[in-house]
């Protein structure tokens, strides 16, 4: 599979990755290193995805859970492509992302 990340996603890694950087050195980064493990889980065949809740899920989307963070990766796909469509803090707006998801 192919993994690609859209601007918004990738945008909001950014920002956490600030924030835990300056909460304590080394940890953004670590941020960073957990999100590309990810990416290469995704990649492969029958990668662990959840189903999430909500009009969200009709429409295909999924998420994978981080174990070191408190945020999973939205996706969505099609055919050979995995799209990270939020970075999405389990606590914090939920849902925001929804309008990201094409119905």
């Amino acid at each position: 599979m192919i993994v690609k990340v859209s601007p918004e996603a990738s945008e909001e890694l950014m920002e956490a990755a600030a924030w835990y950087e300056l909460e304590s050195p080394g940890l953004g980064e670590q941020l960073i290193d957990t999100f590309e493990q990810a990416t290469t889980k995704l990649s492969a065949p029958n990668p662990p995805l959840v189903p999430v809740i909500g009009e969200a899920r009709k429409r295909g989307a999924k998420r994978f859970i981080l174990q070191q963070f408190p945020f999973s990766l939205v996706t969505v796909s099609n055919n050979q492509t995995i799209t990270i469509v939020a970075f999405a803090h389990h606590l914090r707006k939920p849902g925001y992302w929804h309008n990201r998801v094409s119905p």
